[in-house]
């Protein structure tokens, strides 16, 4: 038990904690503090650092930039390889690991050790990875790095211990996969070829064995030489010099014939009995011209020629090979059976393909029944089986990226019954046509584990969709897409002049998102300034779209004005209500508010007939004023019992009621504080006319969107060239993501500048204002979506014509430098600010001069709560607390009729007292304990289907659940706990009282990204994630540190901007443009990962190689067996040069045996390891044996000769 008791705290300040709840700050940062409180609390704590540990858990999603392709026929387990050094393996459903190499390096090869549970990867760096999969977690066993040769090809013969390793200098090199060393047995290109030849034969592009012989080894060169070199003569039997170049070979099955692919789009078949020239040349796509010879066509990067019992006709399966006549053609897969060819286009470039056969020999009559085709952005697998080759239904979660993702939410130990009723929805929208065979990728084995709880992931896209994803027990399944574009029209040709390009735009895209799982009403908040709040029905409706407009505008400069006088703010405590202003009509009759209160998009005014699921309901949308766009919306948050919706941006703040469609407040930032506005603000200067034109409004709104979607599209895009541009990145990464204004233009997510109310040079044209925003720059800009990256341009080329940056800055404003945090008038110098500007790890929020603050103070949090709006309340009320992006906390009361007709009626009352509390940094996120430190719940109303037929015996009602801190606490008394969490620091209050309890410096080197609240074994605690990459957890209430991880290198601000955490020590963040990457926090979730993960690796029994027969065995068969330990060992080839490649050990070993030491792969290892110790135990018997043997044979021959010595002799000669 841990008792909090009253301590004064005079470290950091001298002043005492005013009525209006100023700051109060801890001794040094990290460290808590305590302050007086009105009576003792008695709270136990029982969470420990020993509850916390980081570990990745599963990975979901299309491997970003794959490479590679390899398949394990006989375990069914398949691998991608790509280029982030990335290798993802997949088996049957809930079978998916993802290895990592170190270096980074990409993977160009995968070759799996069939049936053995063993992977080799070559990478780009020129090294060997042996991955053993016999663990749930693969390790790498074996390294072999070569130091003076490029790797560009491996082959591993079936059930071989010997791979071959082709290399950019035409040579082969043998690795004995054993013991992972090169054998002395190499295969020189100068004895591969003519010693005539004059040209190099270039890189090895494929080696493969002969079916017929496995001595003899097929070697190609990129020039378009192919040599058969004999191993046991290691001399050459043959050589083809073509003049194209080949790009892959593939052996019949019989081995007297192969087929090659050319870079002129042609396939060539080559017969072992005459090598002098091919025997077939075709161009399957080529079409002859008037001279008789072929168009040009594009090259054959791959074919696969594979047989068939059913048919005498083989498939020649290839990709590439369209002609050049036809611009614009997608990438195609082209399958040949017989004289049918069947074209399959693909949606994006083929990296790579893998025809899958029933038998894993390649002398044997392949059986081909599929075909895996890895796409850039897609994974396909086509049914060779039926004549129309359907693709097969993908159980995995490849189409996260289908369009960009823009926010994510992550949901824990949601009511059971969500994800049934989601998936019976989303299961009748599902697409048809596909194979109905199982799917082919079936390996390992994987059960659900023991400790499991509904969880789903909803991910926000730019096109306007939002999917809901089943993430129960480390999968992931779709279950329900939801369009929000279907709410709007779409502009018709001609239609808004300029503006009718932008339905090719992303107006619709996905900013923002707030879920209540209990009463299923979602809201979704686009980026073009719009709220859409949708209720969940299992039944059709007609229905129209209620629309409201709100002109959410703000008339006083937010710029702080130093006072001398102004050390520390006091805030007063009105007792009255303040008056109320009424929010502007939407639209007048005046022809300028025509022009000018006009929303970004049109909502449809029509009946519409909506399927069961997610059904809009009312959708809300900021208004452009004076020519101007609305500012793109910061903050959100609906709660359904009291069916209010709030939202706020760098403007101002709006509040709706959802249930009787009237808008209750919408006020500016300013307005909020009423007289407890702790800063000087500069009155605005008069406002110059502006053209109120319908073309400049409409040029407005295309240079709004179009600058939208460069930040959607090439930002999503920019990621994978992210070290082609660091300058640009490291920029980015030097922003704080709350409030970072240069030259008066925003890249925060969650402030913008104010159109409507930039600061004015004192005297200064209006020129000179336009120049200062930096060349070929817009008037206005929105800023990204949530998971956007954008990479900004460097400083210096904003700034041409001043010697620095410096100069530019005194010039256009002046220097006084100030901290609101501080509470009194601080200054540096100038070298100071920009050594911190260059870096990424600070907040710019903490400390800033006035050249930053002449943008909005934005609202950046909002929560519902049943709280206390007032220090002389005595019981809890429902509540709106407001976080800005100035550190400022906000306490709204709200009055809400209880009686249900009434709430239909009545007006709700909502009336900004002037309560202000302050912390360090943009506020983040609201928390609220009882007394006793539990967490309290939100209230909610119990779903309700408001389509579903009358039942006069059971009327529907509104059932609402409350969690009032009154009623979740009787022996502690009346009042909650509330946890505030910014940018830079945490605070608990009690409240009614506001009386600052514990205070925490989270960090004073870095700024908080996200921050959350969360349940973890059975408590409570604030978990962050800080923008160097370190995560957090601190106890509550006391703020305790319990973990501080540096767990991720922050490289791109997509990890920062879609991190969520959730509860039961999870989290989550977009890994890559296409990944989402699953993490926990907790010490028991790590402990039970282990049962959690699939296996990857099953005992199976390697299948027999057919009965040839005597006469093909006789005739056609293999002459004399192949020894390759006898060819490649040390005892004949010798060992091979030191410096060619370096060995190096792996740390998978012992790990691997350990974590196999629970399952059947241990038990097997274990016998393995029995039979090794009692086959040592044996030869030891027989060596001891051989000696008794020796030893009596010796005893008998000597007493015999002493027999023979004694035989005569009388008794006395002895």
């Amino acid at each position: 038990m841990k008792k909090f008791r009253k301590v004064l705290d005079g470290l950091t300040t001298s002043s005492p904690i005013n009525p209006g709840g100023s700051p109060v700050y801890g001794s040094a940062a990290g460290t808590p503090s305590a302050a007086p409180t009105p009576r003792e609390l008695d709270i136990q704590e029982t969470l420990m650092s020993e509850h916390f540990q980081i570990c990745k858990t599963v990975r979901h999603g299309f491997p970003c930039q794959p490479t590679a392709l390899a398949f394990d026929p006989v375990q069914k387990i398949l691998a991608i390889g790509s280029r982030s050094g990335g290798v993802r393996l997949l088996g049957r459903p809930g079978v998916d690991c993802h290895c990592q190499h170190e270096s980074g390096a990409a993977v160009l090869q995968l070759q799996f050790l069939i049936n053995e549970g063993a992977l080799v990867t070559a990478c780009a760096d020129d090294t060997l990875h042996l991955w053993n999969l016999r663990q749930r977690r693969p390790a790498i066993l074996h390294s072999l790095k070569f130091n003076r040769e490029r790797i560009t090809f491996c082959h591993l013969p079936f059930q071989s211990k010997w791979l071959y390793v082709g290399t950019e200098r035409g040579n082969t090199h043998i690795v004995n996969i054993e013991s992972f060393v090169l054998s002395g047995y190499v295969i020189m290109w100068n004895k591969a070829i003519e010693l005539s030849t004059k040209t190099h034969p270039g890189p090895v592009v494929h080696l493969s064995d002969s079916p017929k012989d496995e001595g003899k080894l097929l070697i190609g060169f990129e020039s378009g030489t192919i040599v058969m070199w004999d191993l046991r003569s290691k001399r050459t039997e043959f050589r083809i010099y073509y003049d194209e170049a080949i790009h892959s070979v593939s052996w019949h099955h019989e081995g007297r014939q192969f087929m090659c692919s050319h870079s002129d789009g042609s396939l060539s078949m080559w017969h072992l009995r005459n090598t002098a020239k091919p025997f077939q040349v075709t161009f399957p796509h080529g079409k002859s011209q008037r001279d008789g010879r072929k168009e040009s066509c594009k090259p054959i990067l791959k074919v696969e020629y594979k047989t068939s019992r059913n048919s005498s006709e083989a498939f020649v399966v290839f990709s590439g090979g369209l002609s050049y006549d036809k611009a614009g053609r997608r990438p195609t897969l082209t399958i040949m059976h017989g004289k049918a060819i069947t074209v399959l286009e693909m949606d994006y470039p083929i990296v790579d393909f893998m025809v899958l056969c029933e038998t894993p020999y390649l002398n044997e009559v392949q059986e081909p029944y599929a075909v895996v085709v890895l796409l850039e952005k897609d994974f396909v697998v086509v049914d060779l089986t039926q004549s129309n080759f359907p693709i097969f239904e993908n159980p995995y979660p490849m189409d996260i990226h289908e369009s960009p993702v823009t926010c994510t939410a992550y949901f824990a130990d949601c009511p059971p019954d969500i994800i049934p009723v989601l998936y019976s929805i989303g299961a009748k929208h599902k697409k048809t046509g596909y194979s109905h065979k199982e799917w082919p990728v079936s390996g390992g084995t994987w059960t659900v584990g023991s400790q499991t709880y509904p969880e789903i992931i909803i991910t926000g896209h730019a096109d306007g969709s939002i999917k809901f994803w089943d993430a129960t027990a480390i999968t992931l399944q779709m279950l329900y897409k939801l369009k929000t574009s279907k709410v709007f029209e779409k502009p018709k040709s001609g239609e808004m002049g300029r503006s009718a390009e932008l339905v090719e735009e992303d107006p619709f895209a996905v900013q923002m998102i707030s879920w209540c799982p209990q009463s299923r009403i979602f809201c979704v908040v686009g980026i073009s300034a719009h709220v859409i709040l949708y209720r969940f029905s299992k039944h059709d409706a007609n229905t129209t779209i209620t629309s409201l407009e709100v002109r959410l505008q703000c008339d006083t400069e937010d710029v702080i004005s130093p006072s001398d006088t102004e050390n520390t703010p006091c805030f007063s405590d009105p007792s009255g209500h303040s008056p109320q202003p009424q929010p502007p009509s939407p639209r007048s009759n005046t022809p300028d508010s025509v022009r000018d209160s006009i929303p970004c998009l049109k909502v449809k005014d029509r009946m519409i007939r909506m399927p069961p699921g997610y059904q809009a309901e009312l959708v809300v949308q900021l208004l452009w004023v004076d020519g101007e766009p609305p500012q793109q919306i910061t903050s959100l948050d609906l709660n359904s019992a009291y069916g209010l919706l709030a939202f706020g941006n760098c403007n101002g703040l709006a509040v709706v009621d959802y249930l009787q469609k009237s808008i209750l407040l919408c006020m500016s930032t300013v307005e909020l504080y009423g007289s407890a506005d702790p800063f000087q603000r500069l009155t605005r200067s008069p406002r110059k006319n502006r053209q109120s034109t319908s073309d400049t409004c409409m040029r407005g709104l295309s240079n709004f969107y179009s600058d939208s979607k460069k930040r959607i599209r090439t930002s999503y895009q920019s990621l994978t060239e992210l070290s082609d541009n660091q300058v640009s990145l490291d920029l980015e990464r030097s922003k704080s993501p709350t409030s970072d204004h240069v030259n008066g233009h925003c890249t925060s997510p969650t402030s913008q500048p104010c159109p409507s109310g930039k600061a004015r040079v004192p005297g200064g044209p209006e020129g000179a204002r336009l120049a200062r925003r930096g060349p070929g720059r817009p008037p206005f800009r929105k800023a990204q979506s949530a998971a956007c990256m954008e990479v900004s341009l460097p400083v210096s080329s904003l700034t041409e014509g001043y010697t620095s940056r410096r100069a530019m800055l005194q010039q256009l404003h002046g220097v006084s430098m100030y901290s609101h945090d501080e509470h009194h008038i601080t200054s540096y110098s100038w070298s100071e600010r920009e050594s911190r500007e260059n870096s990424f790890s600070r907040s710019r929020s903490s400390s800033v001069s006035s050249i930053d603050r002449e943008t909005k103070e934005a609202v950046t949090t909002l929560q519902f709560a049943e709280s206390y709006g007032r220090k002389s309340d005595t019981l809890p009320t429902p509540c709106l607390w407001v976080g800005t992006s100035l550190g400022m906390v906000l306490i709204i009361p709200v009055s809400i009729p209880m009686d249900e007709e009434e709430r239909q009626e009545e007006p709700v009352t909502v009336a900004p007292t002037g309560t202000v509390l302050m912390l360090k940094g943009s506020v983040l996120r609201f928390g609220f304990l009882d007394c006793g430190g539990a967490l309290i719940q939100n209230p909610y109303e119990v779903w309700r289907d408001l389509h579903a037929p009358e039942d006069p015996d059971r009327p529907r009602k509104r059932k609402l659940v409350n969690f009032s801190p009154s009623s979740s606490q009787e022996a502690c008394g009346d009042g909650h706990l509330a946890v505030v969490c910014s940018e830079r620091q945490a605070k608990v209050f009690l409240m009614p009282s506001q009386a600052c309890l514990y205070v925490h410096n989270i960090t004073d080197s870095s700024f908080v990204l996200r921050a959350d609240v969360v349940s973890v074994c059975n408590s409570v605690c604030l978990a962050c994630f800080c923008a160097n990459g370190h995560i957090m957890t601190l106890s509550l209430p006391s703020l305790r540190p319990l973990l501080d991880i540096s767990y991720l290198p922050l490289t791109d601000m997509r990890i920062a901007r879609t991190f969520c955490f959730t509860n039961g020590g999870q989290a989550l963040y977009l890994c890559s443009p296409t990944e989402i990457q699953r993490i926990t926090y907790s010490q028991e979730m790590c402990d039970n990962l282990q049962e959690m993960l699939g296996e990857l690796f099953t005992p199976i029994e390697t299948p027999e190689a057919q009965n040839r027969g005597f006469l093909k065995g006789f005739f056609g068969g293999n002459a004399q067996t192949f020894d390759r330990e006898e060819l490649f060992g040390e005892a004949s080839a010798g060992k091979a040069s030191r410096s060619l490649a370096q060995h190096i050990p792996g740390q998978g070993g012992m790990e691997g045996m350990k974590a196999a030491a629970g399952g059947v792969v241990g038990e097997l290892a274990r016998a393995r390891i029995a039979l090794d110790e009692r086959g040592q135990r044996l030869g030891e018997l027989e060596d001891r044996t051989a000696h008794m043997m020796t030893s009596a044979e010796t005893f008998s021959k000597h007493a015999h000769e002493l027999m023979l010595k004694c035989k005569d002799k009388k008794w006395y000669q002895f």
